[in-house]
């Protein structure tokens, strides 16, 4: 089995040059990220022992990140996408480089560090998924994405784990001094790897707005930008909640480390499961199963927490978020390419989708922030957490409707087509 999943990974990437290099940038990226992002987290946690100060920071870095995004499709229909993917990543760099020099006051900078990080994630993510959208077809979608997935978890499973070890080695924080500027060159060599993409000419205006009114006309665009708020609501607050539990519970970067290595162990082999057995007419299935496996997978920590139990939570949402995710990223990206004029707005799609997602990461953040200044933060954060991580169940509520022109409901599309046009 496994030689035949070799194989036909071999055989996807033989045929796309392009494709395999973005795919390399994504692994730079995924490890310049892994390596260091989660311990952002725990570096001013160290300073500062506030949630609201870390809270702050992940607001800040949502907050520029949903700014950005519209500036950066703006700049994406003027010049190359490719250009775009470099400021992404000179931002990103010039994050970790800023955590370098100003070291152990990084707390009191929470807000212009998550500012930094926001802008680079915006110019690169929009850059990266519009080049995803034009590499790939239906056809390969679903492999991008899978393997995609594979090489973010194995830098979700080295990564940690490799700065854990060298934090847990070194005194007087120099393991995080390592760390930032390892990051800082896998960013250096993922500008680089750039240069090896094909030149693409921008062309067009910035039609933002009309993009954002076509959910008024095309019902599975209206869907899916509903389904990705709520995406956004669970994961503005578990991208740091989470990791901060793990810290005070086991107070030893290693053993975060750990951790993450299990997590994301796990998704590589189901992502690449994923990647091969989850066909276009099982997505829906998937999404649903992987949505509550990833909900249930809460009450696990939340009466009790311990080291075990946040291994076993590790490993759950290991299996949970590959079910999820292959299938609808891939949804996603074919909803936008049978959409009004996708080939011409397909930046604008990108934006407003990312739009949704980061309003949703914006309100989880700030709901727990009122949360925790209003209310004991160990009493409110378990119920914060039980709201607001039913997120990724809604998406299978919006996705389940979304028809792609298929079996029985052909004839019903083919009647709102022409409806949506006479509308416009």
């Amino acid at each position: 089995m496994m030689q035949k999943l070799l194989d036909f990974y071999r055989s996807k990437m033989e045929s796309n040059r392009d494709l395999l290099v973005l795919l390399l940038i994504g692994g730079l990226y995924s490890g310049g990220i892994f390596l260091s992002n989660t311990f952002v987290n725990i570096y001013l946690w160290k300073q500062s022992s506030d949630f609201v100060t870390i809270a702050i920071y992940n607001f800040s870095i949502s907050i520029f990140q949903t700014v950005a995004f519209v500036f950066a499709g703006r700049l994406t229909k003027k010049i190359d996408r490719i250009v775009v993917l470099r400021l992404g990543v000179f931002f990103l760099s010039l994050f970790f480089l800023s955590v370098l020099i100003i070291g152990e006051h990084a707390a009191e900078f929470n807000f212009m560090l998550g500012s930094m990080l926001g802008i680079g994630y915006a110019f690169y993510w929009l850059a990266f998924n519009v080049l995803t959208f034009e590499v790939t077809e239906p056809d390969t979608r679903d492999f991008f994405n899978g393997f995609l997935g594979i090489l973010q978890s194995l830098g979700g499973m080295t990564g940690p784990l490799f700065a854990g070890f060298i934090i847990a080695k070194m005194t007087d924080n120099i393991g995080y001094t390592v760390i930032f500027a390892i990051s800082f060159f896998l960013f250096a060599c993922a500008v680089g790897a750039s240069f090896l993409l094909k030149r693409r000419g921008a062309e067009g205006v910035f039609h933002f707005r009309r993009i954002l009114e076509e959910r008024n006309h095309n019902r599975n665009w209206k869907r899916i930008l509903h389904a990705h708020f709520f995406q956004g609501l669970r994961e503005g607050i578990f991208a740091f909640v989470i990791s901060i539990w793990v810290f005070l519970v086991t107070e030893s970067e290693l053993a975060l480390g750990t951790f993450n290595m299990f997590l994301s162990g796990l998704s590589v082999i189901f992502y690449m499961i994923a990647t091969k057995f989850i066909k276009p007419a099982m997505r829906k299935k998937a999404i649903l199963f992987g949505g509550l496996l990833l909900y249930f997978s809460i009450f696990i920590i939340l009466f009790e927490i311990n080291y075990f139990l946040l291994m076993v939570y590790a490993v759950v949402i290991g299996i949970a978020y590959p079910l999820i995710t292959v299938p609808y990223v891939s949804l996603t990206f074919d909803v936008i390419g049978k959409a009004w004029k996708a080939g011409e707005m397909r930046v604008e799609y990108i934006v407003v989708r990312e739009l949704f997602l980061n309003i949703g990461r914006v309100l989880s953040i700030l709901i727990f922030l009122a949360g925790v200044k209003f209310f004991v933060a160990e009493d409110v954060i378990p119920l914060v957490l039980t709201v607001l991580g039913g997120g990724h169940i809604m998406i299978y509520f919006f996705v389940r409707n979304i028809y792609l022109g298929s079996s029985k409901r052909k004839e019903i599309l083919m009647k709102d087509q022409i409806t949506d046009e006479k509308n416009r």
